[in-house]
């Protein structure tokens, strides 16, 4: 009998499908790569002016626009875009929550979000490379796990951010009052929304080829 190695029996990863950048740009260069990038971080900055305040952070449509411009984009230009967006805030820009931007706000409670923003486009861009996007019920598992990812980034930061840097005292009942639990019907109601207009627009996509 021989043995047979580890990899005879690997199971293999799914390969990667186009997103619909890659169907609407099926020629992508470097500089149409850039110009979605960009294109990704302004629709963030878009959304980000649209909030509901609370008292320790707001609700804002940047969560939508993490799962539309990640998914779009896929996992690689999708966590550029909000790369990009996080560093046009720091630089000056006003594209955060307010029409807000300086390099101050990484000593603010909600800054750990927009950290959190980044994995989470990945995210949502990879379950999108796998064609998760496709359907509205697989979409919106992909949507709702891309939707916790900011929360494991954003809340121990926040923590830290009241407790060490402005001694607020918060305990962790506290602390999920003011970061979790305000936030999570609404991001189910943004992980739908995406679910619902990301497989919209590949059907809108289809309906155009089938023309040609």
């Amino acid at each position: 009998m021989t043995a047979s190695s580890p990899a005879a029996h690997a199971v293999p990863l799914p390969a990667r499908r186009p997103v619909l950048a890659d169907a609407i740009l099926p020629r992508a260069t470097v500089l149409t790569d850039l110009a979605l990038v960009l294109a990704g971080a302004m629709l963030v900055a878009l959304l980000a002016q649209v909030t509901i305040p609370l008292p320790i952070v707001p609700i804002t449509g940047q969560t939508l626009g993490v799962l539309v411009v990640g998914a779009a984009l896929g996992a690689r230009r999708g966590a550029a875009a909000l790369t990009t967006y996080m560093g046009a805030g720091l630089a000056g820009l006003p594209v955060f929550a307010g029409f807000t931007g300086t390099i101050a706000a990484v000593a603010t409670p909600s800054f750990g979000f927009i950290l959190g923003f980044i994995p989470a486009a990945f995210i949502a861009g990879w379950f999108a490379e796998r064609a998760w996007d496709r359907r509205p019920y697989l979409a919106m598992i992909g949507f709702v796990a891309a939707s916790v990812v900011p929360f494991l980034v954003g809340v121990p930061y926040m923590a830290y951010v009241l407790n060490v840097l402005m001694g607020a005292g918060y305990d962790l009942a506290g602390i999920l009052a003011v970061g979790v639990t305000p936030f999570i019907a609404g991001g189910l109601v943004k992980a739908a929304i995406a679910a619902l207009v990301i497989p919209a627009a590949w059907r809108g996509v289809r309906a155009l080829d089938s023309r040609r």
